[in-house]
């Protein structure tokens, strides 16, 4: 391996502009990179390469080996375990949490999506601001939705402003709770295909997914919400065609998911079990990649002028949400959220604006996760 000549995850050069790095990443297909805890990794920076190794049985995500690249210093938890699986393992877990976590069950969500959307904006409206987006609308939206779709009681939904502190007593307790008393949410849902389905979770894999639907379900959805919101002020041109046709909000939620990454790739650590071979290159058995989906989302070969924000853009689909075995299982409802919220937004607000200056917005100091930390807005 080459000395690396990046540091990753990449630094943000302004809040709206995508780090430097992007615009000429794609000249090689792998490059050597350092990553937070000073270990080297292969970032694979080409769409049709990520996709080719996000689908190779022997690229594993199994990052419980010792030679595997650490991401940081810091240890990672026991539960990371449920997360880090290779088939068959994880294909047992994703079929049965499929069971339960279902389309039919996001769309029946839809409209208690759009009441959320509305007794907020009715808040906001009233607030007259400005306020702050990320504590007024996008934060509380999504853990509104995501307690609704678990089936957390409302007096009970103040556990989960805090993802700093997760809940894991309360989730255990709440399990307990629906096993006696079960509903029609998600949880009890989960609880079912537990007790009932052959192969079912274990216990320590109920109260894992109901716990990480939970926490992933409603921090990195609300931090995109508003994250969106801050690149759409940025470019009045395109929110001028969103604002002229409603029926754009769709399209545009997907351009600005491939543009407002407001997480990195480094999660997405990889671990490569045998030799395997990337764009005329091999890669040995035993090294640590990482399929960098922002990188993706900007490749001149996958879409047209990526730099250029785009809201009528009909190039290839973003990797946002991963792709193959690892797509997000979140990715539908984290789609209803986004269209619903900013479709309400933007019609109740003719007039919604930055309250500051768009380069005195501040992104999270964290290697994974970089949503901004407050979004002031007016209308």
């Amino acid at each position: 391996m080459t000395t690396p000549s990046h540091s990753y995850p990449f630094g943000w050069p302004s809040p709206v502009d995508q780090p430097k790095e992007l615009a000429d990443l794609h000249a090689e297909p792998i490059v050597p990179v350092t990553l937070p805890s000073g270990d080297t990794a292969l970032l694979i920076t080409r769409y049709d390469d990520i996709r080719q190794v996000l689908a190779d049985p022997r690229v594993s995500k199994n990052r419980n080996r010792p030679d595997v690249a650490r991401m940081t210093a810091k240890k990672v938890k026991v539960f990371q375990r449920q997360v880090d699986m290779d088939p068959p393992g994880h294909t047992r877990m994703r079929r049965l949490i499929g069971k339960a976590f279902t389309a039919h069950r996001v769309e029946r969500l839809r409209p208690r999506i759009t009441e959320i959307v509305e007794e907020l904006l009715d808040e906001l409206e009233r607030a007259g601001g400005p306020v702050d987006l990320n504590r007024a609308f996008s934060y509380p939206l999504t853990i509104r939705i995501i307690c609704e779709l678990l089936g957390v009681p409302e007096e009970e939904r103040a556990n989960f402003g805090d993802t700093s502190s997760p809940p894991w007593g309360y989730m255990r307790d709440l399990i307990a709770r629906k096993r006696e008393n079960p509903d029609d949410e998600l949880i009890s849902a989960l609880i079912k295909v537990s007790d009932e389905d052959d192969g079912r979770l274990s216990e320590e894999e109920l109260h894992w997914w109901s716990t990480l639907l939970l926490l992933a379900g409603y921090e990195t959805t609300a931090s995109q919400l508003s994250g969106c919101v801050v690149l759409l002020l940025a470019h009045p041109g395109q929110l001028a065609l969103v604002r002229e046709d409603p029926g754009r909000v769709p399209a545009a939620v997907e351009e600005l998911l491939r543009c407002q990454v407001v997480g990195s790739s480094l999660s997405m650590l990889r671990y490569v079990t045998e030799d395997i071979e990337v764009a005329g290159t091999v890669i040995p058995k035993g090294t640590s990649i990482i399929p960098a989906l922002e990188s993706a989302n900007h490749d001149p070969a996958a879409f047209g002028c990526p730099a250029r924000f785009d809201v009528t853009r009909r190039d290839r689909t973003q990797l946002t949400f991963s792709t193959g075995q690892h797509y997000c299982v979140g990715a539908p409802l984290a789609r209803a959220v986004l269209q619903i919220g900013l479709a309400g937004l933007l019609r109740r607000f003719p007039g919604l604006r930055l309250a500051v200056p768009a380069a005195e917005l501040n992104r999270q100091h964290d290697v994974f996760f970089q949503g901004f930390t407050e979004v002031p807005v007016a209308w």
